[in-house]
């Protein structure tokens, strides 16, 4: 990694709490997240924003957390696949993802959750065609395409009464 400033303390809200890290700012979020938060939702797969994998949700939008700089978030709120819901109580999406078997190794189902999580809250009736479209940066090297896009066609039917996150 290039960065060479000082660190400074940054402060985050990460799944609805504050937190202050001490990092340089130029440092990619998807580490502050998984080294100084614990937080091992997203993940590192190509470090170029290229395959998902590390798929967060800043201000509403899904990004590339290996890409965008910590310092650069600003105000605006993280959500990771930790936020959703809980082993417990799992998000509508999340049991989705469990009720199909959406996932063999599960290594990309972190970036496709959290791709479809905004598709689904803008556009609930969301067909399989445009499931398939939004994930189509997404990758996922076990081949469970078909069970990822039924799962969130799935959870399509009662995103209407999610709320916004």
């Amino acid at each position: 990694m290039r960065g060479s400033a000082q660190p400074v303390p940054i402060k985050l809200r990460v799944n609805g709490v504050a937190h202050v890290v001490s990092v340089d700012p130029q440092v990619p979020l998807l580490y502050v997240l998984r080294n100084d938060l614990s937080l091992n939702g997203p993940k590192y797969g190509c470090g170029l924003g290229q395959c998902g994998a590390c798929t967060v949700l800043v201000g509403g939008r899904a990004v590339r957390s290996c890409c965008l700089k910590t310092g650069s978030v600003g105000e605006r709120s993280v959500l990771t696949l930790e936020g959703l819901g809980t082993r417990a109580i799992p998000h509508a999406l999340q049991a989705a993802f469990i009720a199909e078997q959406a996932g063999q190794c599960g290594y990309c189902i972190n970036g496709m959750i959290m791709t479809a999580l905004p598709l689904l809250l803008r556009n609930p009736g969301v067909d399989a065609a445009g499931i398939a479209a939004a994930l189509r940066h997404n990758l996922c090297r076990c081949g469970a395409h078909v069970e990822i896009v039924r799962a969130i066609a799935r959870a399509a039917t009662g995103a209407a009464k999610w709320r916004h996150v």
